[in-house]
């Protein structure tokens, strides 16, 4: 061990790597072909070549059209963090949106009627700004997102059952006109 904390240890270290990358073989040079003094035998012909082939000018097919109509993202009660099932969904929407990075996109969050009326609104503005957190670190340019929280005024169900609140706590991406 007292080998390691003497000062020469690291001058033995570079001695060694030295002499190995010294001690690598060689590649050797190809030998060159004999050649011939004297031709005993007539040339073979060579066939003439093939004309290349004429290439056509064709455009690339067109890729296809974005698709924008988006599922909605769904989110747990009183929660801004998103379900593990919305991760697919918001993987697609990404893809689609790389497809056309001019098309400007609003993010549109929603709550159920559970809670006060200025909870629901800072909840409905945290799920949106949470579906764009993930579709900006999938590669989406923050620019074209935009926030809008509209808290428990627009439900797309009835907020009287638990399946109706569960469908109203989300988040819908709309094309920006």
């Amino acid at each position: 061990m007292k080998a390691f904390k003497t000062p020469l240890f690291p001058l033995i270290l570079a001695l060694l790597a030295v002499s190995v990358l010294s001690c690598k073989s060689k590649k050797l040079a190809q030998k060159p072909a004999p050649v011939e003094t004297e031709q005993t035998y007539a040339p073979k012909p060579q066939p003439a070549p093939a004309p290349a082939p004429v290439k056509k000018d064709t455009p690339p097919p067109p890729s296809p059209k974005p698709n924008y109509n988006f599922s909605n993202i769904q989110f747990e009660f009183n929660s801004a963090v998103l379900k593990t099932n919305s991760y697919q969904t918001l993987d697609q929407a990404a893809g689609e949106m790389k497809k056309d990075n001019t098309v400007k996109f609003v993010l549109n969050g929603n709550a159920s009627a559970e809670g006060t009326p200025e909870r629901n609104m800072e909840l409905s503005i945290e799920r949106a700004n949470s579906v764009k957190l993930y579709l900006v670190n999938s590669g989406i340019s923050g620019d074209n997102l935009t926030v809008k929280g509209y808290g428990e005024t627009k439900p797309v169900a009835d907020n009287s059952t638990e399946d109706g609140r569960v469908l109203n706590r989300r988040v819908e991406i709309k094309v920006n006109q």
